[in-house]
């Protein structure tokens, strides 16, 4: 059966920049941890997951539509203009690409939407036909998974999938219920606020007992933790709007331009082409 592998390639490079050690130097004395992280990274994740099709997907520099609905989501995240460019994940990128390009592996920096939206996107057109491996630790995913959906979560020897019965397990919810669920504990990591006072164990329970967000308002009354969830339907509303994915019509490749190629290149290969060693 054929295998998608669609790859968060901004999450992937920012895992290997600040996971790996700072003074791995090219040989003209330059930081080359990102490259040599990312690089040594993919060819683990590809073969863990056996893909016959792969996409390195990365975020560009562009307006996020999502700030529109919220003015302070992702502002809570680092300013990396504020720092040296040679100490932040975007000064290795341009190996990074290049690499790819050599490798012979399809990447696209995207100019509009969300990695996440696009992948979702692959997701909604190819999931009822090929199984879908999609590599990140954003838990955004979580409600993608399906039988033929699954997360890969890479950390060397310590990677592992996310699947249905993950979800189930971990949460107490099915991936379906997974952004009922984030809109009521908010996310973080996006700047996203949730209900006071409504935690992971609630939220699980509110989500199994409630179909949505419009059926738990109807029933409130009936609710168990009512009395925090009055006057908050509207917040509720909005951040499963913004947690929602926008699916595309349009798709930077298509599925015959995903052909993984045979890539018997070692990472020592790829950095010498690259010149870096």
């Amino acid at each position: 059966m054929n295998r998608l592998l669609l790859i968060d390639g901004s999450n992937l490079l920012f895992q290997m920049f600040y996971g790996m050690p700072s003074r791995i130097l090219s040989k003209d004395g330059k930081p080359i941890q990102g490259v040599l992280g990312f690089i040594g990274a993919l060819k683990k994740i590809i073969t863990s997951t056996d893909p016959t099709h792969i996409c390195v997907l990365f975020d560009g520099e562009h307006e996020n539509k999502r700030t529109q609905l919220l003015e302070d989501y992702k502002k809570n995240r680092m300013d990396y203009g504020l720092l040296p460019e040679e100490e932040t994940p975007f000064s290795q990128l341009e190996s990074i690409y290049s690499a790819l390009t050599f490798m012979h592996i399809p990447y696209v920096e995207l100019t509009d939407y969300e990695t996440d939206d696009y992948i979702a996107s692959y997701v909604k057109k190819y999931a009822s036909t090929m199984q879908i491996i999609i590599s990140s630790w954003d838990s955004d995913y979580f409600s993608l998974i399906q039988p033929n959906v699954s997360i890969y979560r890479y950390r060397g020897k310590k990677s592992y999938f996310c699947d249905v019965d993950y979800i189930k397990k971990t949460y107490k919810i099915s991936p379906t219920q997974y952004i009922f669920y984030k809109s009521l504990i908010g996310d973080s990591s996006d700047n996203i606020k949730g209900i006071p006072k409504i935690g992971p164990v609630s939220a699980s329970k509110i989500v199994n007992a409630y179909s949505s967000i419009s059926d738990l308002y109807a029933h409130l009354k009936e609710c168990p933790f009512h009395n925090h969830l009055e006057g908050y339907q509207e917040r509720l509303l909005l951040n499963e709007q913004i947690i929602s994915f926008y699916i595309l019509d349009t798709l930077p490749f298509s599925l015959e331009e995903l052909f993984l190629p045979l890539c018997p290149l070692t990472t020592l290969e790829v950095l010498k082409h690259l010149d870096l060693l």
